[in-house]
């Protein structure tokens, strides 16, 4: 495993994160989790990314009793805040009221005093944005968040975040947005704000949904049990890329792969960590092979002539529109 600053924090973060959307508590049994995880901590990852809102706040408590016994400091626990976890009108947002309660409850769940990093999962428009900053500023000084970070906001929110922070002198330090050769969109806004204001990429899905692993193939029913017939929300996501045309253009990808060594994982997961912006890769997956597979792209270093392959190969089919970026 390699590892690197988180933005220009002080923070380090292992290159591949191990993160439990989809997985924890909903689509595979507990000990299967556990085991991912041992394979996680087997392969040198140290960072291990949730949120309160996964499987109904259980993937945080399955995340939290993995964990159980690792000694703390060698890792580097991130959760998230904004999507309901209750039916009451607070049980949602970046409203006060709900960060500080669904930061303790996060805490509980996850066996752990503090989280290293505490994110706002989207953009809040009907909360003012200073109430938010401020509640993740008393968190810092309280010592249960260390850092703060955002996901799926797009440059202008970003900005302004950024302003605050510095007027309250927390450290915001990272955005967590959808990144893969097929999904680009924070490329051409949100990554030169980023660099601007120091903080770094935290990325999810680098294999989109598990499409660039290449077991889906044109013209074929997907393979039984795998993500795309997995009725409880993984099929939803990665509809958008079950055409044919884009299952063709992964195929093409295999060559350029073999000739590195590489498995269509690894080179999808390689592919994003060669924007100096990504600071950390998450990977998710229902058994331990798919870790310890993933998790070999840790310090692969990509010629730009495979780069130019990989984008002659795909053509116009990735997603570059910023507009695109995940804001309610």
């Amino acid at each position: 495993m390699e590892f690197r600053r988180l933005g220009t924090s002080g923070l380090t973060v292992s290159e591949i994160a191990y993160g439990n959307w989809l997985t924890h508590g909903s689509q595979i049994e507990e000990q299967q989790a556990q085991e991912c995880v041992r394979a996680a901590l087997d392969a040198g990852i140290t960072t291990y990314d949730t949120a309160d809102v996964y499987a109904g706040t259980r993937a945080e408590s399955v995340l939290g009793r993995a964990l159980s016994g690792v000694r703390r400091e060698g890792v580097e626990i991130f959760t998230k805040v904004f999507f309901p976890t209750g039916e009451g009108h607070n049980d949602r947002g970046l409203g006060r009221k709900h960060i500080m309660e669904s930061c303790h409850a996060s805490l509980r769940r996850l066996q752990t005093d503090y989280v290293d990093l505490y994110q706002a999962h989207r953009f809040d428009r009907t909360v003012p944005l200073e109430e938010t900053m401020t509640a993740f500023a008393d968190l810092v000084r309280q010592g249960k968040v260390g850092y703060v970070g955002v996901s799926e906001w797009n440059a202008e929110q970003i900005t302004r975040a950024a302003q605050l922070a510095r007027e309250l002198r927390i450290p915001l330090i990272s955005n967590q947005p959808q990144y893969s050769m097929l999904w680009r969109v924070i490329e051409s806004q949100v990554v030169p704000t980023c660099e601007r204001e120091g903080m770094g990429q935290i990325v999810w899905s680098p294999i989109a949904q598990g499409v660039l692993t290449g077991k889906y193939l044109p013209g074929q029913q997907p393979p039984a049990g795998s993500r795309a017939t997995d009725e409880s929300g993984g099929s939803t996501m990665i509809s958008r890329w079950m055409r044919d045309e884009v299952l063709d253009a992964v195929q093409q990808l295999k060559p350029i792969a073999a000739d590195l060594g590489l498995s269509l994982g690894q080179l999808a997961v390689a592919w994003v960590l060669q924007n100096s912006n990504v600071s950390t890769a998450i990977i998710g997956a229902s058994r331990p092979e798919q870790v310890t597979d993933n998790a070999g792209a840790a310090g692969v270093r990509l010629g730009q002539d495979v780069l130019d392959k990989i984008d002659e190969v795909f053509g116009e089919l990735p997603e570059t529109d910023p507009r695109h970026t995940t804001t309610p």
